[in-house]
């Protein structure tokens, strides 16, 4: 029998719509005005671009330098992410699944630096890194996010390893398997699906990353592309070159939309496995 659709069934499906087109409409709008010349844009920021011009974006790859900031944050996020995710999970595994004296007060501890602003963190941090020497470069900056851990992600994974049998290790260790076999061997792989889930939010935290990069970073071949694009929305000031601008805003959005659209699923499974596990 075929549900019945109620009014508010209908509002919300409204509410909806209207809420996925006011993000669509902004990333269309961009996509055609980086087509356009400045003239066109000027003369009528709602007309369709009356000729192609792709020359916008060789233009914004060279002249915002945007494939080294490209491989900048591909390398800041690419080694953050692998050295983040590892720690995560070995971290979860700690809290989760060994029995040590003071694990309760860990626990309390990181529940209570939930309620903690981070934005108060931001200057005793600065200060450990300029007394290490670790400012102005992007191997600084992966130590600052690989060892910083989030609460959320470490929760996330945790919740998930607690729902694993208890069992399991214990078998292992009846055979032999040392703790490090046991977590490798038998809690990673069971514990793949959260590992994943929290690799897809660590890259798309990671590679959106902007007030990081734009304190630590001063030397402008290290930007990474939210900064360097930072950088470029500055000189528009001066230049006024909105279409070329548009058209690099465009370029950096073309990873994470691929990455989107390859992990879909995974994100939107993500976004519930820490109210279905643990």
């Amino acid at each position: 029998m075929e549900e019945r659709r109620t009014l508010m069934d209908w509002v919300w499906r409204l509410l909806l719509l209207l809420w996925a087109l006011s993000i669509i409409f902004p990333v269309v709008w961009i996509l055609f005005q980086s087509l356009r010349t400045n003239a066109e844009f000027f003369q009528d920021i709602w007309a369709l671009p009356s000729k192609l011009h792709w020359s916008n974006y060789t233009k914004a790859w060279i002249g915002y330098n945007v494939g080294q900031s490209l491989v900048n944050t591909f390398y800041y996020v690419g080694v953050s992410l692998v050295l983040g995710t590892l720690l995560t999970t070995l971290n979860a595994y700690a809290l989760t699944r060994m029995q040590f004296r003071g694990r309760t007060f860990i626990w309390s501890l990181i529940m209570l630096s939930l309620f903690l602003p981070g934005i108060n963190a931001l200057v005793p941090q600065y200060i450990l890194m300029k007394t290490l020497n670790l400012t102005n470069s992007l191997t600084g900056l992966i130590i600052l996010d690989s060892f910083g851990e989030n609460v959320f992600f470490l929760m996330l994974l945790g919740g998930f390893m607690s729902s694993l049998p208890k069992d399991l290790e214990e078998s292992g260790f009846i055979d032999g398997a040392s703790l490090f076999q046991v977590f490798w061997r038998i809690i990673v792989p069971l514990s793949t699906p959260g590992i994943v889930t929290v690799a897809i939010f660590k890259f798309l935290g990671l590679y959106n990353n902007f007030l990081g990069p734009l304190i630590y970073l001063s030397d402008p071949s290290k930007y990474t592309i939210g900064v360097n694009m930072y950088q470029a929305n500055m000189k528009m000031q001066y230049t006024s070159d909105w279409v070329t601008m548009f058209a690099g805003v465009v370029i950096v959005m073309v990873p994470s939309i691929i990455f989107y659209m390859l992990f879909q699923k995974r994100i939107m499974a993500g976004a519930t496995m820490g109210a279905t596990k643990g």
